[in-house]
C-alpha cells in the first residue's frame, strides 16, 4: 500500500452505499450496505499524518482518536483499532450511523481533498468487533457497595451508567418508557439504527450487571424522598421531551401531532404493539406535510414513505442553505450547507422561506395549510405580499424541536434549581442543586447530538464515581 502520508492522491474518497431507493422504501431495514474491510483499509489510509488533527482535537465531542485508530485499520491491526475507539466512545456503533460527522467537517483533507470516511471507518470497526467476538462484557473485578440510580435511558443515561458499573458501583437505570434507549430507540428510526445493533450493546451492558426498570416515572410511580433514601448518588438524564407547537388558527384540528408522538409509535409497531384506530398516526394514502427542516422532520419523511403515503411535503422557515461553504463560514467549522438524507431522495418535496399561517380543515380534520412566502433582509424574515399558497395536507407533523419544561413532576419533587434558559443547574462537577443529584445530558445543555449526550454521560460518570469515591 501506498505511504498514508501521500494516499489521499491516488486514493479517491469512498463511502458506504445506500440500498437502492426501490428496494429500501419497502421495509425499514438499515438504508446502508457495508464497505468491505480491504476498502475500509484503503480509506483508512488517507488519513495524514497532518501534525494538528482537528477531527478530535476540535471538532469530535468525545476526542476519538481517529487517526489512531485508522492507522491501526491500515496495518490491519482490528483489535487494537476497536480498543482505541472504545476508549473514547462507549457506542460507536451509534455513533456511526447517526452522528453527522462532525469529524468529517474538520478533517485536514477537506480544505483541499474530500475528507477521510470517518464515520463508515468507526463503524466497520465495531462490527467487525461484534462478529469477532471480541466485544465482551466488562465486569469488576470488585464491586464498591454504592449504589447509582440514574433516570433516564438515552445516550447519556447509557454512557453512564456502563462507566460506573465497570468501575464497581451498583446502578439500576428507571426508564418511563416500555423500552430501553430513549431517542436511540423512540426517536431515531429503524432505516437509521435497527434496533437489533441497540439491543445487542443492551444485552452487554445487561451482563456487566446493569439493571433496567421499564415503565417507571420518578415523580409519579417513585418519589424523589425514596431514591434519595435508598440510593447514594442519582443522576438525572431524562433528556428533553417538551415538543415545541405551533401556535396558528387551525392548530387543534385532528391530524396535526408532534414528530416525536408519530415516531415513538411507529417504533413500538415494529415492535408488535397495536393501537386502537383513533390514536393510530397512519400516513397510509395521505398527504403529509412536515413543517421544520431538520434531521427530526427527514426521519419523518422516510418513516411516511416507508407506510405509503401519497407525498410528503418538508416546509421550513428559514432560507435554502448555499451547496458550498461561504467566505463566512470557512473550514474547521462546520459547513452551513445544503444537505439531502437518504429519506429525501426517496420523494420529498422540500420547500424554503415558507412560513404557517393557518391549519384548515373539513369535519374537524387537517386536510390544508395555508402558506406564506418570506424573504430574509440582514437576517431578518420579510412576508412577500401576495404570495400566499395552499398545500394539500391530510396528516401534518410538527418538527419544531424541544424546549425545556420545568414544571415536569420528576423537578418538582426533586424541588431542582434552574438555569435562565430553564435547564437544570449544575456545577462544573455535574452537581444540581440537591444534594446527591447530578444532571447530564440534554436536561442540562438543551437538545442537542448524541455525540453531545454520550459525552455528558461519561463525564458526569466521572463525578459521581470521584464523589462516591470520597
Amino acid at each position: 500500500m501506498a505511504d498514508a502520508q501521500t494516499t489521499f492522491f491516488t486514493v479517491e474518497r469512498q463511502d458506504a452505499p445506500f440500498r437502492p431507493v426501490d428496494e429500501r422504501i419497502k421495509d425499514f431495514a438499515s438504508v446502508h450496505r457495508m464497505l468491505s474491510n480491504e476498502t475500509l483499509r484503503q480509506q483508512a489510509s488517507r488519513c495524514l499524518d497532518c501534525g494538528v488533527p482537528f477531527c478530535h482535537m476540535y471538532a469530535c465531542p468525545l476526542g476519538n482518536r481517529i487517526p489512531d485508530y485508522s492507522e491501526a485499520v491500515t496495518q490491519d491491526h482490528w483489535k487494537e483499532a476497536l480498543d482505541i475507539l472504545h476508549s473514547t466512545n462507549n457506542f460507536p456503533e451509534f455513533t456511526g450511523r447517526i452522528c453527522p460527522g462532525l469529524c468529517e467537517a474538520s478533517c485536514t483533507l477537506a480544505v483541499n481533498f474530500s475528507a477521510n470516511t470517518c464515520q463508515n471507518i468507526e463503524m466497520t470497526i465495531v462490527e467487525h468487533g461484534w462478529k469477532e467476538g471480541w466485544i465482551l462484557p466488562e465486569i469488576a473485578n470488585y464491586r464498591t457497595g454504592k449504589k447509582v440510580a440514574i433516570i433516564g435511558s438515552g445516550p447519556t443515561g447509557l454512557a453512564a451508567a456502563q462507566q460506573l458499573v465497570r468501575q464497581g458501583h451498583e446502578v439500576i437505570v428507571f426508564e418511563r418508557s416500555k423500552r430501553i434507549g430513549g431517542l436511540l430507540h423512540y426517536g431515531i428510526p429503524n432505516f437509521k439504527l435497527e434496533k437489533s445493533v441497540l439491543d445487542r450493546r443492551l444485552g452487554q451492558m445487561r451482563q456487566e450487571g446493569i439493571l433496567f426498570e421499564t415503565d417507571v416515572e420518578v415523580g409519579r410511580d417513585l418519589s424523589a424522598r425514596y431514591l434519595l433514601q435508598k440510593f447514594d448518588a442519582i443522576l438525572i438524564a431524562s433528556g428533553s421531551p417538551s415538543a415545541r407547537n405551533i401556535h396558528v388558527p387551525g392548530r387543534t384540528l385532528d391530524g396535526i401531532h408532534y414528530a416525536l408522538d408519530f415516531l415513538s409509535q411507529q417504533a413500538d409497531l415494529l415492535e408488535g404493539d397495536t393501537f386502537n384506530n383513533e390514536k393510530t398516526i397512519d400516513p397510509k394514502g395521505k398527504h403529509v406535510v412536515i413543517i421544520g427542516g431538520g434531521d427530526t422532520g427527514s426521519d419523518c419523511a422516510g418513516t411516511a414513505i416507508r407506510r405509503g403515503c401519497a407525498s410528503v411535503t418538508q416546509i421550513e422557515l428559514l432560507p435554502q442553505p448555499p451547496i458550498e461553504r461561504q467566505v463566512s463560514n470557512p473550514w474547521p467549522q462546520w459547513p452551513r450547507i445544503l444537505r439531502t438524507s437518504s429519506s429525501h431522495q426517496e420523494g420529498v418535496k422540500r420547500l424554503w422561506g415558507i412560513e404557517t399561517k393557518e391549519f384548515i380543515g373539513h369535519d374537524g380534520h387537517v386536510k390544508e395549510i395555508l402558506c406564506k412566502k418570506i424573504s430574509y433582509e440582514n437576517g431578518k424574515p420579510v412576508p412577500i405580499d401576495t404570495s400566499e399558497f395552499i398545500i394539500k395536507a391530510d396528516l401534518v407533523l410538527l418538527c419544531l424541536g424541544f424546549i425545556p419544561d420545568t414544571s415536569l413532576s420528576l423537578f418538582k419533587d426533586f424541588n431542582l434549581s434552574f438555569n435562565e434558559s430553564g435547564y437544570i443547574h449544575i456545577d462544573e462537577q455535574y452537581k444540581s442543586s440537591v444534594d446527591k443529584v447530578f444532571a447530564a445530558g440534554d436536561v442540562v445543555i438543551g437538545p442537542s447530538l448524541v455525540v453531545h449526550a454520550i459525552k455528558h454521560g461519561r463525564l458526569c460518570a466521572q463525578s459521581v464515581h470521584s464523589y462516591l469515591s470520597i
